[in-house]
C-alpha cells in the first residue's frame, strides 16, 4: 500500500469530527504567537475546511483573507462557515501559487505542509508572496511525539500489523520536527527564524468518541483502518481500548502537539 492510498481528503465533515475541532484550538495560540497587526492581508496555504482562516477572522481583524486548497469537498465547506467580506477561497496547488510577488502581508499553513510533495517549493511560494518584512507561519502535528490520539493509533497499528509502520505519520514525516522546520525556513531565506510547541489537550467522553472518528476514512491512519478486514479492525479497536489512559468516568484526555516556526522576509 502507498501513501497516496492512505492519504484521503475528500470529505471535510469526516476529516472535522477527526482532526478539524482540534486544528481550532492550535491556529488561536498560533495567532497569538504571530502578533500580527490588525486590518493586513493574509493568505492560507491548504486552507483546508477553514479552520485557521476562521480563527484569523476572529483574533487578527484582516483586511482581506484568501485561502488556497486543493480539495473542492474542503473548500465547500470552508465556504460555508467563511461567508465574511474580504474572504477569497481559490483552488490551487500549493507549489504554484496565484497570487502576485510580494502581494500579502502574512502567509500561514496549518497542519498541511508535510502532505504536499517538495515542502521546500511551498515554502519558496509562501516567500515570494510576503512583503518585505511580512512574516510566514507553519504548524504542523509532532507525529512521532506529542499528537497523542495519533500516536497512540500507530503504537496499537504497528504493535499488530509491522506493515503498518509504512503509513505511520511519525515516520512518514520527519519534517515535523523543529530543527527541520527551521532549517526549511532558513534555506529559504527568511531571518529571525523561530520555532515553538503548541499543546492543546484533547479530552474524548469514552472510547466511542476517541474511536468513531477513525471511521471516517480522512487522513493516513483512518484510510489504513478502512483497508483492514472487520476482524483485524475489531483486534485494533481492542488492543487501543486497552491502550488508552481511561479515566474512572471512562473519558480520555490526551494531549495534541503542534510544532510552529515563523519567519521574516527581508
Amino acid at each position: 500500500m502507498t501513501s497516496a492510498t492512505v492519504d484521503v481528503w475528500s470529505a471535510g465533515d469526516a476529516y472535522e469530527r477527526y482532526i478539524g475541532r482540534w486544528s481550532r484550538p492550535v491556529a488561536s495560540e498560533f495567532l497569538e504567537w504571530l502578533r500580527r497587526p490588525d486590518g493586513t492581508s493574509w493568505l492560507d496555504v491548504g486552507c483546508g475546511t477553514g479552520a485557521l482562516s476562521e480563527s484569523i477572522l476572529q483574533r487578527a481583524r484582516p483586511k482581506r483573507i484568501e485561502g488556497i486548497d486543493l480539495s473542492a469537498s474542503y473548500l465547500m465547506l470552508a465556504k460555508r462557515r467563511l461567508t465574511t467580506a474580504g474572504v477569497r477561497l481559490i483552488m490551487s496547488r500549493a507549489q504554484q501559487l496565484p497570487i502576485r510577488d510580494a502581494a500579502v502581508d502574512t502567509v500561514v499553513s496549518g497542519l498541511a505542509l508535510n502532505f504536499v510533495p517538495m515542502p521546500q517549493e511551498v515554502v519558496a511560494e509562501m516567500t515570494r508572496v510576503v512583503r518585505r518584512n511580512g512574516v510566514v507561519g507553519v504548524y504542523v502535528w509532532d507525529y512521532a511525539g506529542k499528537m497523542q490520539l495519533i500516536r497512540h493509533f500507530w503504537d496499537a497499528a504497528i504493535a499488530l500489523d509491522p506493515d503498518a509502520a509504512a503509513m505511520d505519520e511519525g515516520r512518514r514525516f520527519p519534517l515535523c520536527d523543529p530543527d527541520q522546520l527551521e532549517a526549511l525556513f532558513r534555506n529559504a531565506g527568511l531571518d529571525q527564524v523561530e520555532t515553538r510547541p503548541i499543546d492543546v489537550p484533547t479530552p474524548f467522553v469514552d472510547f466511542a468518541d476517541y474511536w468513531s472518528p477513525f471511521l471516517g476514512g480522512q487522513g493516513p491512519a483512518p484510510g489504513y483502518l478502512m483497508t483492514l478486514s472487520e476482524e483485524r479492525r475489531a483486534r485494533l479497536r481492542d488492543t487501543l481500548r486497552r491502550a488508552l489512559p481511561v479515566d474512572h468516568d471512562g473519558s480520555i484526555s490526551l494531549t495534541a502537539r503542534a510544532w510552529a516556526v515563523r519567519g521574516i522576509r527581508r
